[in-house]
């Protein structure tokens, strides 16, 4: 139950592990830019953040039609919805409608499958080239557990939800995982062209499939997705629409793409949780969790749950926290409105229990906390912590197990 809410926030969030970011994704109109310099066909389009902006790009297109297009973090803009109630996020319009829907779009939030019922904020647009499109597929690369490699998913048919075609035509998605160590083959990549029923120029198509291949590698990827995965009316394979994901750990050496992040995508509070280095992912409950270590913290709210309870958070302070980032940890959980109580749970190991001890007496007093506080201390200094919390003069509620803290935390708000 709590791994589903887990995993709905991680795609809320396109952050598909759990804790902190792990990776970082980029707009399509950002994304094509590194595909072009990687090889990868990619239609010619022009960003715009104003309506006189897009107006100007549709002139230098100069084409009778353009494909103008919402710039969200979140899959599925195509069958989307503006909370202004104009339907799609991605339009083909006559150049002389750009201003018109530029107007509607800009500023607008765009509410897909995947962004959930919040939706994401518009504040760009891709105006690009209508393209001569005789069949769609779809295309992904991403790391997979199972192979403990790069796995390339490949679909026949695209242009739409991928968790609408798994549904409906699960035999016409092909997976191919390939070794880090040799790479992409040309018979994978020849696999994969078939699989994609190509009717153009396989080599060229296999070329681009290559292409691909190595953008994800050598970016430091964690996924990219192209969908659709076109092919024009001359055979040639073209990246019509496209996503990419790079992983947070080589920022280092990928910092021309990370100065291109966007926030305003982001959840505020994991933007936060970020800068202290804490691994926090928001959920729908009312209940914060504060914990040391995931597998503690998916326990923790899972116990929760099974007492009648709903986690509000995922937050883990890891295992070398001090207390001035188990204070901020604090002040994140409360900025939830949401939240009217919150739980404790710390292992201390590498972690000891005094410092968050230190860390929760500081945030009570520095934030005037009003809601509940349950605490459970288990582990290194357990004693000196148990003895600070005591002999803190506040109103915090102690616990002697994990069973114990989760039910006096939903009784708290019962109570409340």
């Amino acid at each position: 139950m709590t791994t589903a809410l887990i995993r709905t926030a991680t795609r809320r969030t396109a952050t598909p592990a759990l804790g902190a970011v792990r990776n970082l994704n980029l707009h399509e109109y950002q994304s094509a830019k590194i595909m072009a310099d990687c090889g990868v066909n990619v239609p010619f389009g022009l960003p715009a953040q104003t309506v006189d902006e897009a107006v100007a790009a549709a002139d230098r297109i100069g084409d009778e039609e353009v494909v103008i297009k919402s710039q969200i973090l979140a899959g599925g803009r195509g069958l989307g919805t503006f909370k202004s109630g104009l339907q799609g996020g991605v339009h083909v319009i006559k150049s002389s409608e750009v201003k018109e829907y530029a107007e509607k779009m800009l500023g607008g939030t765009l509410v897909t499958k995947q962004s959930g019922p919040e939706g994401k904020p518009v504040n760009t647009v891709l105006l690009a080239k209508k393209m001569s499109l005789a069949r769609e597929f779809y295309f992904a690369i991403m790391m997979d557990r199972a192979s403990g490699g790069p796995l390339i998913i490949a679909c026949s048919e695209g242009g739409t939800s991928i968790e609408d075609l798994a549904e409906s035509h699960p035999e016409k998605i092909i997976k191919v995982p390939v070794d880090l160590k040799l790479g992409l083959t040309e018979e994978q990549a020849m696999q994969v062209v078939d699989g994609l029923t190509v009717a153009g120029d396989k080599a060229a198509a296999a070329e681009q499939i290559k292409a691909l291949y190595n953008l994800f590698v050598s970016k430091d990827c964690t996924m990219v997705e192209v969908n659709p995965l076109a092919e024009d009316t001359e055979g040639n394979l073209i990246a019509a629409d496209a996503k990419i994901g790079f992983d947070d750990n080589a920022e280092f050496r990928q910092k021309d793409v990370f100065e291109q992040r966007d926030f305003t995508q982001e959840d505020p509070r994991e933007v936060d949780a970020g800068k202290w280095d804490l691994n926090y992912i928001g959920l729908d409950g009312n209940i914060g969790c504060m914990v040391n270590g995931a597998g503690l913290a998916m326990s923790t709210m899972d116990i929760i749950s099974l007492n009648g309870g709903s986690p509000a958070n995922f937050l883990d302070v890891g295992g070398s926290a001090n207390t001035e980032q188990v204070k901020n940890a604090f002040e994140i959980i409360t900025s939830d409105p949401a939240v009217k109580a919150i739980l404790v749970n710390i292992f201390g190991g590498i972690m000891k229990c005094d410092i968050i001890a230190q860390g929760i007496i500081e945030a009570s007093r520095e934030l005037d906390l009003t809601v509940p506080v349950v605490v459970r201390l288990e582990g290194t200094n357990v004693e000196i912590g148990k003895k600070m919390l005591e002999e803190s003069g506040l109103a915090l509620i102690t616990a002697d197990d994990l069973d114990d803290a989760a039910e006096k935390a939903v009784a708290a708000i019962q109570t409340a």
